[in-house]
């Protein structure tokens, strides 16, 4: 009995062993759990204060981009309010600059068209006194004034001349050209009409 004893008793001290040793790794389990649990709620800590500290950066990174933002538009505004200002005042200028420079082409006009018809008169007068100038090579005697096309005809002795005055820079007309071609050419002839 006492052998069965000793078996039954091994037995308990091998189960309390077992449940004990199964105890401990339960504990150390536990423990290894509390443990990365407790590693788990710190890098969630971290983690948690990095994303705060990095919202908080972006918060602060938005409302200065907004407030940036803000001001450039307002630049942008005050700049358009001043180009339109600028783009009224030189409107107004090419106005009137266009006015004026109308008025100055108009007095202009006028201007030359009186140059040109006292250069036409003085040109008349000269054609007319050429005769009594000392640049007219001709005998006042022997010419005779046409006046349109041609100024003078002078009939002298030595040959008959087609002659016209001109002063300043003023240049033959396309008719007298034709004229001064057609006498250098010979195409000048005589024709006596008779009227009965």
């Amino acid at each position: 009995m006492n052998f069965l004893l000793e078996i039954i008793l091994f037995g308990v001290i091998i189960y309390l062993s077992y449940i004990l040793h199964s105890q401990k790794k339960k504990q150390l389990n536990a423990d290894s759990l509390k443990t990365e649990n407790l590693l788990l709620k710190d890098q969630l800590t971290k983690k948690d204060l990095e994303f705060n500290s990095r919202e908080s950066n972006l918060t602060k990174t938005i409302e200065n981009l907004q407030s940036s933002f803000t001001k450039e538009q307002e630049f942008l505004q005050q700049v358009r309010l001043d180009l339109d200002l600028k783009e009224k005042k030189l409107s107004l200028n090419i106005s009137d600059l266009e006015a004026k420079l109308l008025d100055e082409s108009e007095s202009r006009k006028k201007i030359l068209s009186q140059k040109k018809s006292s250069e036409v008169r003085l040109g008349n007068i000269a054609e007319t006194l050429a005769p009594f100038l000392d640049q007219f090579d001709f005998d006042p005697e022997t010419c005779t004034f046409l006046g349109k096309p041609i100024d003078y005809i002078s009939f002298a002795e030595e040959g008959i001349t087609i002659i016209e005055v001109k002063s300043g820079k003023s240049q033959l007309n396309s008719k007298q050209r034709q004229i001064r071609d057609q006498i250098k050419d010979g195409l000048v002839s005589w024709k006596e009409i008779r009227i009965t």
